[in-house]
């Protein structure tokens, strides 16, 4: 970083301004921590963000996308996908026993960290007999379009939270958040399965990126 001032070197940068004043490759630059024999941090980030497709496709990329950058091996891919993680984290980390009053509310808790996967995830949100959220349980990882998900995976972990009811949730890495015949059928069995155990199914959230689509809001009666 020999040809920016010290005062804008991203470090020094953000000491002065905060880090909401920085670019995505300024704060990428300092996770990064320093550049390598042919570019500089900030050349480096930039090259990153340029391989992965911007902030979006950063938060999906894994080690093989991230390791075609000249300069990025396996220590640096790793730091750059703890971060993004971390991010991630503190975007969903709700208030302790937070009641739950909505599909979007809950959509609001999920996007940040499920949303933008790159392959498919099913899981759960586990709520007390006031729908206030014990935890929240991911069952299934799929692979690029789809997950393989049977009702005794998610209502094992319901009764052992001693949950009282639940939310469903998956991402589509499609980026499409309706849902495709499949998710309507597994639905209607995992509601069924509900009503046999005695946890109510109060609905099924679809993320996609920054949508959504909730079953529970477009009226969705299952035959249970």
């Amino acid at each position: 970083m020999k040809t920016i001032a010290p005062h804008d070197r991203p470090r020094e940068k953000l000491q002065r301004v905060g880090a909401a004043a920085l670019g995505d490759n300024e704060l990428l630059a300092i996770v990064l921590g320093h550049g390598h024999a042919k570019a500089g941090a900030l050349e480096l980030a930039n090259a990153v963000l340029s391989e992965a497709g911007g902030l979006r496709g950063l938060s999906r990329a894994g080690y093989s996308v991230l390791r075609r950058t000249p300069g990025i091996g396996a220590t640096r891919a790793a730091q750059i996908i703890a971060a993004v993680e971390l991010g991630r984290r503190t975007l969903t980390e709700a208030p302790e026993r937070v009641q739950v009053t909505s599909s979007r509310m809950i959509a609001e808790l999920l996007l940040p960290r499920h949303g933008s996967r790159a392959v498919e995830e099913f899981g759960a949100v586990l709520l007390d007999t006031k729908h206030r959220i014990l935890r929240t349980v991911v069952v299934s990882v799929g692979t690029l379009d789809s997950s393989v998900v049977h009702p005794r995976e998610v209502f094992r972990e319901a009764t052992v939270a001693g949950a009282a009811a639940v939310v469903l949730f998956h991402n589509h890495p499609s980026g499409d958040p309706r849902p495709s015949p499949d998710d309507v059928e597994l639905t209607e069995r995992l509601v069924a399965s509900g009503v046999v155990l005695g946890i109510e199914v109060l609905d099924h959230v679809i993320l996609a990126d920054t949508r959504y689509f909730s079953f529970k809001e477009h009226g969705f009666r299952p035959h249970a």
